[in-house]
């Protein structure tokens, strides 16, 4: 059985012993079409037997729920291992349809048929140019086709509209007209409509049935009809004619909703939404919280209340810092999960992207991501590419978490959070913005506040700055420097980007580097996907060409290898890690007391508040002048587009189409990169003619040149 849809069993009724079983189908009573993740819930009768059961009479009872199944493709579904006895079906969607009774023997089989009747119609009429109705029953090319989806009864309750259609591409709804849709008619021969109706939970249903978290509870049911179009007859005209040219045309993927999630999740996990939402916990101000952000703020207030109960600090006087270290794993925990809920969708943006991009939108990406793209697999749904993973390791038990802490059984397992809603977060984020100068710099302010001069400098800069502008913050960075032995050190960082990204720090700190396992040839793979993207994008914007994408999908092919090979030792905590105390960092930067501590340049408008601080402290120990604008350009972008190679099933896709939409989606990101990688480290990666030798160099010793050049102008 290929049920989208996992059991959801009631947690009271015991254990179960072998016996018979029910086989539920559901069809449409007029149409016969099978009804898809319908929620079927069975209840166990009082009596042996069905007798005097009456199905207008009949109240379910929650604690006699066995549990709750979803039809599969098919529209059936199975309930297995039933003890002999009297069970009650019921129907949970829309339209409401009578329980039925049935009774079960052991080692037989019995049957329920659920018949909803709805009796969907589809009406296809056709428009002329100037939208008036055609007098045919057939469409020409050129006409405007318009289907409009009835059904039988009333299909609102309490003003709440129970049944939804969603057609296919290339058909678009009607504003303000309810289930009609159009499209024109671009070509003669036979046409398809076709549509999927979603039928709503009863609402009487809704405090019976154990939804499980994140799954939607509608059903669905297929409509289509065909039409046929001719050729129009030509009508001669004269006169001057004024001929345009448009881009290639291309076609909606799956995977356009796992790019959209990981676009806005990343964009969640900004600083000017840490910052919102430090404020919002700490000083009530709900204003600045939006969106889906809005519907997850409980969740992270929720994280913060559970893991400020469980995490301590060995040493006094430091409950300001470890409140803050809460905070903020809390605000990484809810944000970095891609499928966490509310899902990170934003209907308007998210079209207006696509528009934009000259992608077609099709059906909605909600409905995309959980009907056609995640897989189900151990009774949850996940990412393609995580569900071959998971494939690869099937004698490995799955770990459930227990309890209200979230712990699980510390055996031999996999942790189900890990599948159903991973973490996404790239290391690359904290490399660029450490090689921006960002721990550099709050590490020569944790020694000036220590009384320590600089290493190896006989004039430290910072030795005649006023430390007592920083009196406000003395207990946030007593906490800082004591939980220093807690922290991750740059040794330990530098090994890790060495391991994800064949990439490496440069400086005194991390001398004496012996990796056991670098993968040097990413950062070579990664450039030269860049060089063919800009290739890609001049002749995607010349409309007399047809893009050519296939090289775009192999360079993926060759990346998404090369990231799955590092995902391995330290890859699912350090990053995390790693984010959570450099966001602790910025956050501590853009306290206003270092507007006064740091020279500062106020007329600069920097995007974040942490920024200027670090120029001015790059500024006084004479480091590289490059701001760190470019290097947090470098970071965002960059984690974006890995994100979208590294969890994307590039493995098991063949055709260009993938890539062509990946090319388009991403192209912001990748045009940023390439102009931010260039102000850094001076490498054009869309010139015509690159230097693979330079290209190839790792970023640390381009830095460390441009340094000595800048220090000889001097």
């Amino acid at each position: 059985m290929s049920s989208k849809r996992r059991a959801a069993g009631h947690a009271g009724a015991g254990p179960i012993e072998a016996g018979g079983s029910i086989a539920v189908t559901v069809h449409e009573q007029d149409s016969g079409r099978v009804v898809v993740n319908a929620a079927i819930s069975l209840y166990r009768r009082g009596s042996a037997d069905c007798a005097g059961f009456e199905p207008a009479n009949w109240l379910a009872d929650p604690a006699m729920l066995v549990g709750v199944r979803w039809t599969d493709g098919g529209g059936g579904t199975v309930f297995s291992q039933l003890p002999p006895g009297a069970y009650v079906g019921v129907y949970g969607n829309y339209p409401t349809t009578a329980p039925q009774c049935v009774q079960v023997q052991a080692g037989c089989a019995a049957t329920l048929c659920f018949q909803p009747q709805l009796n969907p119609q589809v009406e296809l009429v056709f428009e002329n140019s100037d939208c008036q109705p055609s007098d045919c029953s057939y469409g020409r090319v050129g006409d405007r086709a318009v289907a409009t989806v009835t059904f039988d009864g009333d299909q609102s309750v309490d003003g709440r509209t129970l049944v939804q259609v969603l057609a296919a591409s290339p058909w678009t709804p009607l504003r303000g007209k309810a289930n009609m849709f159009s499209t024109p008619v671009r070509r003669a021969g036979m046409h398809r409509f076709a549509a999927q109706v979603m039928l709503s939970q009863r609402p009487e249903m809704r405090s019976l049935l154990p939804t499980p978290e994140g799954l939607t509870p509608n059903a669905m049911l297929a409509v289509d009809a065909e039409y046929d179009t001719e050729e129009r007859q030509p009508t001669p005209i004269s006169g001057n004619l004024g001929v345009s040219l448009t881009r290639t045309e291309t076609e909606p993927t799956e995977d356009l909703p796992l790019w959209t999630l990981i676009r806005n999740s990343t964009e969640a996990m900004s600083f000017t939404n840490y910052l919102h939402f430090m404020d919002s916990l700490f000083c009530g101000d709900l204003g600045s919280v939006r969106g889906f952000e809005e519907g997850r703020f409980a969740r992270k207030a929720d994280a913060f209340q559970s893991l400020k109960q469980r995490r301590a600090l060995p040493f006094s006087d430091a409950d300001s810092y470890r409140v803050l270290k809460v905070a903020t794993e809390a605000f990484v925990m809810v944000n970095c999960g891609v499928l966490n809920q509310p899902l990170a969708f934003n209907l308007a943006e998210d079209n207006a992207y696509l528009d934009r991009r000259d992608i077609p939108q099709g059906r909605d990406l909600e409905t995309v991501l959980r009907n056609d793209y995640l897989e189900n697999i151990d009774g949850f749904q996940t990412l393609p590419y995580l569900a071959v993973i998971r494939r690869k390791l099937p004698d490995i038990p799955i770990s459930i978490p227990r309890g209200q802490e979230g712990e699980v059984d510390v055996c031999f397992g996999i942790i189900q959070e890990k599948l159903a809603n991973p973490c996404l977060l790239e290391l690359i984020w904290s490399y660029w913005h450490e090689e921006g100068m960002l721990v550099q710099t709050m590490n020569a302010i944790a020694q000036r506040f220590q009384n320590l001069r600089a290493p190896g400098s006989q004039l430290d800069p910072l030795a005649n700055t006023e430390i007592d502008t920083l009196r406000p913050l003395n207990n946030l960075l007593w906490g800082y420097t004591q939980d220093e032995q807690h922290r991750l050190t740059v040794m330990r960082r530098n090994y890790e980007y060495d391991h994800h990204y064949g990439v490496r720090l440069d400086g005194k700190a991390v001398q004496h580097f012996r990796p056991a396992d670098s993968h040097s040839k990413f950062l070579e793979a990664f450039h030269h996907l860049l060089r063919l993207l800009t290739s890609f994008y001049k002749q995607d914007d010349d409309t007399t060409v047809k893009a050519d994408a296939f090289p775009v999908l192999n360079a993926l092919k060759e990346i998404h290898l090369i990231l799955s090979q590092g995902a391995s030792n330290q890859f699912g905590d350090l990053p995390s890690t790693a984010r959570i105390e450099m966001l602790m960092q910025q956050w501590m930067l853009a306290r206003p007391e270092f507007r006064e501590f740091l020279p500062t340049r106020v007329m600069v408008a920097y995007p974040e508040g942490w920024m200027d601080r670090v120029d001015a402290m790059k500024k006084l120990q004479g480091w590289t002048d490059t701001s760190v604008v470019h290097f947090r350009s470098l970071a965002i972008f960059g984690e974006q587009l890995l994100l979208s190679v590294r969890y994307g099933n590039w493995s098991d896709i063949y055709e260009p189409t993938q890539a062509f939409n990946w090319a388009r989606f991403w192209r912001p990101q990748v045009q940023g990169y390439i102009h931010a990688y260039r102000a850094v480290t001076g490498v054009d990666l869309s010139a015509k003619a690159g230097d693979p030798a330079i290209e190839a160099t790792m970023p640390s010793v381009l830095l460390r040149q441009r340094m000595n050049q800048q220090l000889r102008s001097v």
